[in-house]
Protein backbone atom coordinates (compact mmCIF):
# COMPACT_ATOMS: atom_id res chain seq x y z
CA UNK A 1 0.00 0.00 0.00
CA UNK A 2 1.03 3.33 -0.13
CA UNK A 3 -0.28 6.75 1.64
CA UNK A 4 0.45 10.06 -0.61
CA UNK A 5 -0.62 13.55 1.04
CA UNK A 6 0.67 17.52 0.59
CA UNK A 7 -0.07 20.77 2.01
CA UNK A 8 1.39 23.75 1.20
CA UNK A 9 3.39 25.86 3.87
CA UNK A 10 3.78 29.23 3.97
CA UNK A 11 7.88 29.49 3.57
CA UNK A 12 10.46 28.55 1.51
CA UNK A 13 11.32 24.95 0.94
CA UNK A 14 15.30 25.72 2.28
CA UNK A 15 13.46 26.42 5.75
CA UNK A 16 10.61 24.22 5.67
CA UNK A 17 13.18 21.25 4.60
CA UNK A 18 15.66 22.62 7.71
CA UNK A 19 12.86 21.96 10.31
CA UNK A 20 11.79 18.40 8.24
CA UNK A 21 15.20 17.20 8.39
CA UNK A 22 15.61 18.16 12.12
CA UNK A 23 14.00 14.85 13.91
CA UNK A 24 14.19 17.00 17.52
CA UNK A 25 13.10 20.07 16.12
CA UNK A 26 10.32 18.68 14.16
CA UNK A 27 9.20 16.25 17.00
CA UNK A 28 9.54 19.41 19.12
CA UNK A 29 6.42 20.77 17.16
CA UNK A 30 4.07 17.92 19.03
CA UNK A 31 5.99 18.57 22.31
CA UNK A 32 8.02 15.42 22.15
CA UNK A 33 12.30 14.81 21.96
CA UNK A 34 13.84 13.24 19.03
CA UNK A 35 17.36 12.71 17.54
CA UNK A 36 18.74 14.38 14.68
CA UNK A 37 20.56 12.81 11.81
CA UNK A 38 22.03 15.12 8.82
CA UNK A 39 24.30 12.38 6.77
CA UNK A 40 22.99 9.97 4.14
CA UNK A 41 23.12 6.73 6.26
CA UNK A 42 22.09 8.11 10.00
CA UNK A 43 19.83 6.77 12.33
CA UNK A 44 17.37 9.53 13.32
CA UNK A 45 14.27 9.02 16.25
CA UNK A 46 11.55 11.22 16.24
CA UNK A 47 8.38 11.78 18.30
CA UNK A 48 9.86 10.20 21.27
CA UNK A 49 11.24 7.34 19.42
CA UNK A 50 7.82 6.25 18.22
CA UNK A 51 9.49 6.78 14.57
CA UNK A 52 12.45 5.48 13.79
CA UNK A 53 14.75 5.09 11.07
CA UNK A 54 17.57 5.67 8.88
CA UNK A 55 18.26 9.05 6.59
CA UNK A 56 18.75 7.82 2.81
CA UNK A 57 19.11 10.79 0.94
CA UNK A 58 19.33 14.35 1.83
CA UNK A 59 18.55 17.28 -0.95
CA UNK A 60 19.11 20.30 0.90
CA UNK A 61 15.28 22.66 -0.11
CA UNK A 62 14.06 19.80 -2.39
CA UNK A 63 13.97 15.66 -1.19
CA UNK A 64 14.05 13.99 2.11
CA UNK A 65 13.91 9.98 1.46
CA UNK A 66 13.98 7.98 4.95
CA UNK A 67 13.54 4.24 5.90
CA UNK A 68 11.29 4.40 8.87
CA UNK A 69 9.27 1.86 11.22
CA UNK A 70 7.63 2.24 14.48
CA UNK A 71 8.25 0.07 17.28
CA UNK A 72 5.61 -2.40 17.09
CA UNK A 73 6.59 -3.49 13.73
CA UNK A 74 8.42 -7.21 13.10
CA UNK A 75 11.99 -6.88 12.61
CA UNK A 76 13.47 -5.54 9.69
CA UNK A 77 10.24 -4.10 8.53
CA UNK A 78 10.67 -0.87 6.94
CA UNK A 79 8.11 1.74 4.82
CA UNK A 80 10.15 4.45 2.27
CA UNK A 81 9.08 7.42 2.68
CA UNK A 82 9.83 10.45 0.57
CA UNK A 83 9.41 14.21 1.27
CA UNK A 84 9.06 16.73 -1.62
CA UNK A 85 9.50 20.22 -1.51
CA UNK A 86 8.56 21.98 -4.50
CA UNK A 87 8.88 26.38 -4.16
CA UNK A 88 4.94 27.41 -5.18
CA UNK A 89 3.37 30.49 -4.77
CA UNK A 90 3.19 31.68 -1.04
CA UNK A 91 5.73 29.05 0.01
CA UNK A 92 6.58 25.51 -0.52
CA UNK A 93 4.41 22.62 -1.73
CA UNK A 94 5.75 19.90 0.47
CA UNK A 95 3.70 16.12 -0.56
CA UNK A 96 4.71 13.12 1.47
CA UNK A 97 4.65 9.89 -0.26
CA UNK A 98 5.05 6.61 1.74
CA UNK A 99 5.23 3.16 0.44
CA UNK A 100 5.51 -0.20 2.36
CA UNK A 101 4.06 -0.05 5.63
CA UNK A 102 2.04 -2.86 6.64
CA UNK A 103 -1.35 -3.15 5.77
CA UNK A 104 -2.57 -3.50 9.44
CA UNK A 105 -1.01 -0.04 9.95
CA UNK A 106 -1.78 2.07 6.76
CA UNK A 107 -5.20 3.91 8.26
CA UNK A 108 -3.67 4.57 11.51
CA UNK A 109 -0.09 6.36 9.48
CA UNK A 110 -3.01 8.71 6.76
CA UNK A 111 -4.41 9.91 9.41
CA UNK A 112 -1.57 10.60 11.96
CA UNK A 113 0.35 12.41 9.10
CA UNK A 114 -1.81 15.59 9.27
CA UNK A 115 -1.19 15.31 13.10
CA UNK A 116 2.14 14.94 13.61
CA UNK A 117 3.77 16.90 10.27
CA UNK A 118 1.20 18.49 8.19
CA UNK A 119 -0.39 20.75 10.49
CA UNK A 120 2.11 21.67 13.41
CA UNK A 121 4.50 22.48 10.20
CA UNK A 122 1.87 25.05 8.51
CA UNK A 123 0.87 26.30 12.12
CA UNK A 124 4.21 26.85 13.04
CA UNK A 125 5.47 28.76 9.36
CA UNK A 126 1.89 30.37 9.71
CA UNK A 127 3.11 32.12 12.95
CA UNK A 128 6.75 32.83 12.09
Amino acid sequence: MSIHQQATISADPRRVYQVLADAEALSALSGMGGKVAWTAGEEFAAFDGNVTGRQIELVPGARIVQAWRFPGWEPGRYSLVTFTLVAVDGGTLLAVDQHGEPDDWHDHIAANWPTFYLTPLTEYFAAA
